[in-house]
């Protein structure tokens, strides 16, 4: 199988050095460029066709929200995974709502940022735990606990997701986008209070939402 092909986003050198340093030692991945804005960064992108963007939220130039929009207009195909220092909602949701495959804190241990970005490179959403924090309060009803009711369109996302569909092939056959496939993932995460799909799909049997198919046929 070949390396991830990654690129590095990041506006502090240091920062960008210990990243590589990370991935330089395994060879599942490769990084192929590096950049310290939003601008360099769609250069380089565009120059090396990245599996996956490593970014910066808050840098020169260019709000990461924009270079995220930019990137995925620019490269339909490519996921951004968001490596910031920020997880507040004033940060989480622009990136979200601009399509990043996936939001994690600085904090994140070398070998989990490893496993997020091949994660991110077959297209699945991965959260931190304070981030998904965040989007969790944002699906609190001002007085209640966790919302564990889905919309009729995450079910489906969900129910698709049970049976192994990627988000590409979710998309496919709901007539979506991946990046709405994500925002709903993203949501079901929030509401049942998991950071990841396998999670998302035990809950979701163990709170009556999904069925094994023998009783839902």
């Amino acid at each position: 199988m070949p390396p991830i092909r990654l690129i590095i986003v990041d506006d502090h050198p240091v920062v960008r050095d210990g990243l590589r340093g990370i991935f330089a030692a395994d060879d599942a991945f490769e990084v192929v460029g590096e950049a310290a804005d939003g601008p360099e960064a769609l250069v380089v992108a565009l120059r090396t066709g990245p599996d996956v963007v490593l970014l910066d939220l808050r840098m020169p130039k260019m709000s990461g929200a924009e270079v995220i929009r930019r990137l995925r207009a620019q490269t339909p195909g490519i996921h951004v995974l968001v490596l910031t220092t920020f997880g507040d909602d004033a940060d989480v949701l622009p990136a979200i709502e601009q399509g990043a495959t996936g939001y994690l804190l600085k904090d994140t241990p070398g070998a989990d940022l490893r496993r997020a970005v091949q994660a991110a490179a077959r297209g699945e959403t991965v959260l931190s735990p304070a981030v998904a924090g965040v989007l969790r309060q944002g699906a609190r009803a001002p007085e209640a606990g966790p919302a564990l009711t889905l919309s009729p369109r995450e079910l489906e996302v969900l129910r698709l997701i049970a049976r192994g569909a990627t988000n590409r092939e979710v998309a496919g056959k709901l007539f979506i986008t991946e990046a709405t496939v994500k925002t709903h993932l993203l949501h079901v995460f929030a509401k049942l209070e998991v950071n990841d799909r396998a999670a998302a799909v035990s809950a979701a049997y163990e709170a009556g939402l999904l069925k094994p198919a023998a009783e839902s046929s």
